[in-house]
């Protein structure tokens, strides 16, 4: 089994900066793609950033330029780093991995999120 576990969250102004971390541990062997989501009330759950183990990242539209998301493959924690925030930003944010467990099967995992509020 694997847990993912974030944390970072909290509440912050309108041009701020937080950094949420997640931290995967269990019976993993390895893990590909890490990444963020979130979720804001009423609205789907969305992708907001992904990082390979190879450090190739993608972005979301509306956080390109403003979020930056990294990785350190030893401690298998993926980190957001969160930058010009705006109220439109606010949302549950949840930590994402696909992995290799001992059982050398894959599967795909997900935290129990974290909460980000903006305000403005």
């Amino acid at each position: 089994q694997v847990q993912l576990v974030e944390s970072g969250g909290g509440l912050v102004q309108a041009g701020g900066s937080l950094i949420l971390s997640c931290a995967a541990s269990g019976s993993i062997i390895s893990i590909d793609a890490m990444g963020w989501y979130r979720q804001a009330p009423g609205n789907q759950r969305d992708l907001v950033a992904v990082i390979l183990n190879d450090g190739t990242t993608n972005y979301a539209d509306p956080v390109e330029g403003r979020f930056i998301i990294s990785r350190h493959n030893a401690k298998n924690t993926v980190y957001l780093h969160m930058n010009s925030l705006r109220h439109e930003d606010t949302a549950v944010y949840v930590c994402n991995a696909d992995t290799l467990n001992t059982a050398w099967n894959r599967e795909n995992y997900w935290g129990q999120g974290t909460q980000v509020t903006v305000s403005s």
